[in-house]
């Protein structure tokens, strides 16, 4: 079940929240618990098996590290060993063996390995609640329900943000909920199922017809950039959905992405797109390695550990590795070379450097082998002898301006701005009162026709 599915839609979020709502505060936390075990058990029930084995090997590990302080580092190293294993099991031992096989030739099986929706996140909440006991940053939770809670919250539990438990200790023993939390939380949700089915939605379609239509070096470069907004849009949509009920539910999520496409360097763009990935990356594998306080050589090499993880997370292929690779070559550069050059480009240059380098990253992203990406990234740079344009691109580029054009200015804080001026306008403040209400149903009436009417809804991330 999706997000963005009328399943999910009209009938069980009004269930859940009307369930949730009705239920007295000390029973918040088990009922939210059913209802995340039922949300996640509802295409696949066997999947609960594995990940209430890793909540309860979580949660006991812990108690154990806290109650045996001698013994913590083992029962430390047994919980993450136990969580990592299941995850490189399921995610990544198919992956190994291909590789292996065709590396060396042996007669190795073939593994095919159904991917547990949600591993990757759910496996990374634990991994950060085990580090935070260890280090004794953070008490282990005594309470089963709700340390099970936390990790099966089904917000964010298929798509993130991933939350550390320290993030919302607090809010698991007691939260409020407001007529206005519940309608900031509506209205952020209803933005986010917007960008996902108006925007993210309609941008597949256009690389689609990229995948089916006559090359030209024209296409190549809008197909790029269509990906890459259709990326963000797709995965920035479900976080605002993921934040918006949080919000309805007493939670308040991280933020995940803080207009990417405005970065001047790729070391900025990592520190607004996926930020809490970012962050659990450098707080559990580059710091505790050394950070950037070490030479040179070690510093490359704590560099490229992480952007090797990084890519490897997104998705057991060689395709993956390599733009983990490409993103470790370009913050080298920047911190080695160049870096200091873009600070001082003008805000209407600086942008020409993103653009390059997030649209080839994209298109690597999105290849199915690796020898697809370079081949695709020769085109790009005009290789291939390919022509500059066809009438079928231009006929196309024309025909969804429109929607790019809207997906770029969606993708900076123009439309906010704008609407902060004019709700704190005393005038059009109280206009917006009233359109603004009117406007949401407007915007959940027509990506429910959206819904009913396309062919195409997945989510990208949920093969991560």
């Amino acid at each position: 079940m999706v997000f963005s599915s009328i399943p999910f839609l009209y009938y069980f979020l009004p269930a859940a929240l009307l369930l949730y709502y009705l239920t007295p505060s000390r029973g918040k936390n088990l009922v939210l618990l059913a209802e995340s075990l039922f949300f996640y058990g509802y295409g696949e029930p066997r999947l609960l098996l594995l990940m209430a084995g890793d909540i309860l090997q979580g949660y006991f590990f812990a108690v154990l590290m806290e109650r045996y302080p001698r013994k913590k580092k083992g029962f430390a190293l047994l919980s993450a060993g136990t969580a990592l294993g299941l995850l490189i099991w399921f995610k990544y031992a198919g992956f190994f063996a291909d590789s292996i096989r065709a590396l060396t030739g042996l007669p190795l099986p073939v593994l095919r390995i159904a991917l547990p929706v949600g591993i990757s996140f759910y496996t990374f909440q634990i991994l950060s609640y085990t580090a935070d006991v260890y280090r004794g940053s953070y008490p282990a939770e005594k309470n089963l329900i709700r340390f099970a809670c936390y990790v099966s919250l089904f917000p964010q539990l298929i798509a993130g943000p991933i939350v550390r438990y320290s993030d919302i200790a607090g809010e698991m023993r007691s939260r409020t909920i407001t007529r206005e939390s519940v309608y900031e939380g509506l209205r952020r949700f209803l933005a986010g199922l917007g960008k996902k089915v108006l925007l993210a939605n309609q941008l597949y379609g256009l690389c689609q017809i990229f995948q089916e239509s006559e090359k030209s070096l024209l296409f190549y470069w809008v197909y790029g950039a269509a990906f890459s907004l259709y990326v963000y849009y797709d995965f920035s949509g479900y976080s605002d959905m993921a934040l918006g009920m949080g919000r309805m539910l007493g939670f308040t999520f991280p933020e995940n992405f803080r207009y990417p496409f405005l970065s001047r360097s790729a070391t900025e763009f990592w520190r607004r797109w996926h930020m809490t990935l970012g962050g659990w990356f450098r707080d559990y594998v580059y710091i505790p390695l050394g950070g950037s306080r070490c030479g040179k050589k070690k510093w490359l090499r704590n560099l490229l550990a992480v952007w090797l993880l990084t890519g490897l997370w997104h998705g057991a292929a060689w395709n993956f590795v390599l733009w983990g690779l490409f993103f470790a070559v370009l913050l080298a550069g920047e911190r080695l070379w160049y870096g200091k050059y873009l600070e001082r480009l003008p805000r209407a240059a600086a942008g020409i450097y993103p653009f390059f380098f997030i649209t080839v990253s994209f298109v690597i992203f999105n290849a199915p082998t690796i020898s697809a990406a370079l081949w695709d990234i020769f085109c790009l740079f005009g290789g291939g002898g390919l022509p500059a344009a066809t009438a079928e691109a231009v006929y196309y580029l024309r025909s969804f301006l429109v929607l790019l054009l809207l997906a770029v200015l969606g993708a900076t804080p123009v439309p906010i701005r704008l609407y902060r001026k004019f709700r704190e306008d005393r005038r059009t403040g109280a206009l917006l009162a009233v359109l603004e209400p009117l406007a949401m149903a407007g915007l959940l009436l027509l990506s429910t026709a959206y819904l009913v009417d396309g062919s195409f809804n997945p989510f990208l991330y949920f093969r991560f």
